[in-house]
């Protein structure tokens, strides 16, 4: 059951990207084909506001889960300058206080993706009429996984081929 669980982001984030590119493919078509189409017939076009719409939560949702997803499999981007050199206990307690301050990040993300969707959730946005506070509940969503990962990581022993081994 946990493992299903912890299946769930990178399941939403692949279905967030098939969504995202297959949006943009649809924004192109409607854009420069369906428009020009129009555009000789001499008819009203289509409306394609909704296009930004849809990329905008897309992406949003994407950029914080798939964030939250680079910490748990810990494939972040990371500078090992001057702490590979200190003892491994040090480095150690470094590692952790680095993650302890990946948790922190993600609880205040989540508390003002919080405080905006409470601020926001009577707007809705122009084309499609979703609810605003779906865009800010990604920074909710994201914050509390980032904070979740990052004490889990915290906590965790690093793996083998981390320099603490």
């Amino acid at each position: 059951m946990l493992r299903m669980l912890s299946a769930v982001p990178k399941i939403t984030v692949t279905a967030l990207i098939i969504l995202a590119i297959a949006n943009l493919l649809i924004g192109v078509i409607l854009r420069y084909f369906i428009g020009a189409i129009t555009d000789w017939l001499d008819v009203d076009p289509i409306p394609f506001t909704w296009v930004e719409e849809v990329g905008e939560l897309s992406l949003a949702w994407l950029t914080l889960i798939g964030a939250a997803i680079g910490i748990r499999s810990r494939s972040h981007f990371t500078l090992a300058v001057f702490v590979h050199r200190l003892p491994l206990i040090a480095q150690l307690w470094i590692h952790r206080f680095n993650h302890a301050l990946i948790a922190a990040v993600g609880l205040l993300v989540a508390w003002y993706g919080l405080k905006l969707c409470l601020l926001n959730s009577t707007l809705t946005t122009p084309g499609l009429q979703i609810n605003l506070a779906w865009l800010y509940a990604s920074a909710v969503v994201g914050g509390v996984l980032i904070a979740l990962y990052g004490t889990m990581t915290m906590i965790s022993p690093p793996p083998q081929g981390d320099p603490l081994h």
